[in-house]
């Protein structure tokens, strides 16, 4: 990949921050690097340098690991966001932990990330070997920012400035990432060789070290797009609150706004919608931001937030979804489809197996749902990316499993749409987060 970029290109990203998260198995150097960016951009202030102190060296990773708990063991626990700006793109950055039972707090922040850093730590392989393989929790981690459309994945070979031979291990863990990357379809933007402790090809390029001649890890970051909207599909809104207006200077006066998040498509007034569950119809009378009435063609897009006035009352509660009328449209996509049963993939993050013919709740939207596991179709095999028999998922495993709902729910896949292709499953008794749910084509 080329580190020139066209200054169109530069003047597009800068006021797009590009929101990445790090992840990778335990002590791979996760947090280390992201105290490299923020010290080596300038983005720490000296005060706070100061307080990472230890044993007269900075702890890099202390500037993310916040929680007394993680500064105490050295490990990353819940997700640590840090923000910091370059000359040419604003960044949010997300530390994920490594450990298998905080998996689940990944899951959490690659669902909205816009890249994915996967470290892999060269000293933890047997970088001799041409036929090596990556640690399971590198290859989790990296199945998952595939499930959950994390666009653009970037994998680095950290600490190489400890092997005695770092070209022939870059060269071995690179083929060992390209095998598993093809194995699993997994499309990559670079491998990239760094030493997140002495800041190697991570601002600034190392020339040639490790044979490598691509962009440093930060230049990368800077080329990268930001997550498109998902404008390809056709109209669906989840209304999260719905408010009456009673302001007489205004002329919806005495009509109710329905507020909540465009999921995909492109909202405009005169739109046909219906709404599920009733399956009335009616049309989108005016589009309203926070503060102002507006029919601005920029707002009502996927991923941004509107209040929507029809033009005759509806029945319409919080929970329900406005949809596209496709009768009513010359609209040309795959449809949403509304089914009590559908098959998906499922990360498992309870404590407690799942086992078929249990009973959930499901979240998707805002609308709350019984749901019954009718069968565990398989699950994945981390290392070999087979599906194998299963009768039950442990506790960070991936499986495609059939669902069964109280009710019919209104989805698309994953793939079309991350808002309306996804759900999470809670144990009614615990109240316990206990699965991810990617609804698959």
């Amino acid at each position: 990949m080329q580190a020139t970029l066209s200054q169109d290109h530069l003047n597009s990203l800068k006021d797009t921050a590009l929101k990445f998260i790090t992840c990778g198995s335990v002590d791979d150097g996760k947090s280390t690097l992201i105290g490299r960016l923020l010290v080596d951009s300038q983005a720490v202030l000296e005060d706070h340098l100061a307080g990472v102190q230890r044993k007269g060296q900075t702890d890099l990773a202390l500037l993310t690991d916040g929680l007394s708990a993680e500064r105490e063991q050295g490990i990353t626990i819940d997700v640590a966001y840090r923000y910091f700006s370059t000359e040419q793109r604003k960044f949010i950055i997300g530390d994920a932990p490594g450990h298998e039972q905080y998996t689940r707090n990944m899951v959490t922040a690659a669902s909205s990330a816009d890249c994915a850093v996967v470290l892999v730590d060269a000293t933890k392989l047997q970088w001799q070997s041409t036929q090596l393989e990556l640690l399971p929790q590198t290859r989790r981690h990296t199945l998952l920012a595939k499930l959950l459309r994390v666009p653009s994945i970037v994998f680095v070979v950290n600490k190489l400035d400890a092997i005695e031979d770092p070209v022939k291990a870059f060269q071995h863990i690179q083929k060992a990432i390209e095998h598993y990357a093809k194995e699993g379809g997994i499309d990559y933007k670079a491998i990239v060789p760094i030493s997140a402790l002495k800041g190697w090809n991570v601002v600034d390029a190392k020339p040639q070290w490790c044979a490598y001649s691509g962009p440093s890890l930060l230049q990368l970051l800077e080329s990268l797009p930001s997550t498109p909207p998902d404008l390809g599909g056709p109209l669906s809104v989840c209304v999260q609150w719905v408010e009456k207006q009673h302001d007489s200077a205004r002329t919806d006066q005495g009509r109710r706004v329905f507020w909540g998040r465009v999921a995909s498509g492109h909202l405009n007034v005169g739109q046909s919608l219906k709404v599920h569950p009733s399956g009335q119809t009616a049309q989108v009378a005016q589009v309203l931001n926070c503060t102002r009435q507006t029919e601005d063609p920029q707002l009502g897009m996927a991923g941004q937030s509107v209040g929507l006035i029809l033009d005759k009352e509806v029945d319409v509660s919080r929970g329900d979804w406005l949809l596209e009328d496709l009768s009513a449209s010359s609209f040309i996509a795959p449809a949403i489809s509304t089914s009590k049963t559908l098959e998906a993939t499922l990360c498992w993050l309870d404590d407690e197996p799942l086992v078929k013919g249990r009973t959930y709740l499901a979240l998707h939207g805002h609308q709350w749902v019984k749901a019954q596991v009718s069968d565990i179709v398989h699950r994945l095999d981390i290392l070999s990316l087979a599906p194998l028999e299963a009768d039950h998922l442990k506790v960070n495993e991936i499986g495609v499993v059939k669902l069964s709902f109280k009710e019919a729910l209104p989805v698309q896949s994953f793939q079309q749409c991350r808002l309306m292709g996804s759900m999470i499953l809670v144990d009614p008794a615990s109240h316990t987060t206990s699965g991810a749910v990617l609804i698959q084509a």
